[in-house]
């Protein structure tokens, strides 16, 4: 199967497993890592001897979001350019809720920004006990992603979405459990044992049934969760083109910080 040194795509059972691979920044997201993702899930959903996807992240934590420490000044970027690169961060999300195959998270350490956003995009998510989320963009003068401003307020409420993406505030398994965001809490250590046994029980079901499952709970809302991301990109864009947002960027690669967003 397919691998590159970003994202890596194996097969266990009937589960093709693709791994984050970026352990020294806590697979903080990079351009070739947006780029490899998307031809990791579109290989694994064509396999026909695949019946779920397993992503995880290597090393210590899930994903810590966007590598600040990668971002180029945007001064010779105009904002068409500037779309289209974020709207192929937006495709990931595309692939992993509308593509065929149920996609299962194993979640462990820290899950941030565009790596909380692609948890939220899954159709199942292993929490281990220990692991945190929360989105910073707001902070940073950026803008969220994934189609999260339509699917968390049909899922957790408008109140409670406005309050966990303007205030960055820091969410562990059971509250994210209690909002619906998690189907499993899972001893610090056993994510992965887990998924790949949810991801078993998925392939004993007839493959069509599943199938049509997952097209069901997602193709009547897609509509609105691409209008919502064609705003995201909107938005997302837009910041990533303002000065102040630069200044906050070159600040913190000035500071030489290994924390992704």
């Amino acid at each position: 199967m397919t691998a590159s040194p970003e994202v890596l795509l194996t097969r266990r059972g009937r589960a093709s497993v693709i791994a984050l691979n970026r352990p020294a920044c806590l697979n903080a997201i990079n351009e070739p890592m947006v780029r490899a993702f998307i031809a990791a899930l579109r290989e694994a959903n064509a396999d026909a001897a695949t019946a779920a996807i397993v992503l995880h992240g290597n090393g210590k934590a899930f994903c810590a979001g966007d590598d600040l420490t990668a971002h180029e000044s945007p001064a010779d970027v105009d904002e068409m350019t500037m779309r289209t690169r974020v709207d192929v961060m937006q495709q990931v999300s595309r692939e992993i809720m509308f593509g065929e195959k149920p996609v299962i998270a194993a979640v462990h350490g820290w899950a941030v920004g565009g790596g909380f956003e692609w948890t939220i995009n899954c159709d199942a998510v292993i929490w281990s006990e220990e692991a945190r989320a929360f989105f910073p963009e707001i902070e940073w003068g950026m803008f969220v992603s994934g189609g999260v401003t339509a699917l968390l307020p049909r899922l957790v409420g408008p109140q409670r979405t406005f309050k966990w993406i303007m205030g960055g505030e820091h969410l562990d398994g059971r509250a994210l459990q209690e909002a619906g965001l998690v189907t499993e809490i899972v001893p610090t250590g056993q994510h992965l044992d887990a998924a790949f046994a949810l991801a078993e029980r998925i392939a004993s079901r007839p493959a069509k049934a599943v199938r049509s499952l997952k097209r069901a709970i997602n193709l009547l809302e897609r509509d609105r969760i691409e209008a919502a991301m064609a705003e995201e990109t909107i938005s997302l864009a837009a910041s990533l083109l303002d000065p102040e947002v630069a200044a906050r960027v070159g600040a913190f690669k000035g500071n030489d910080s290994k924390e992704g967003m």
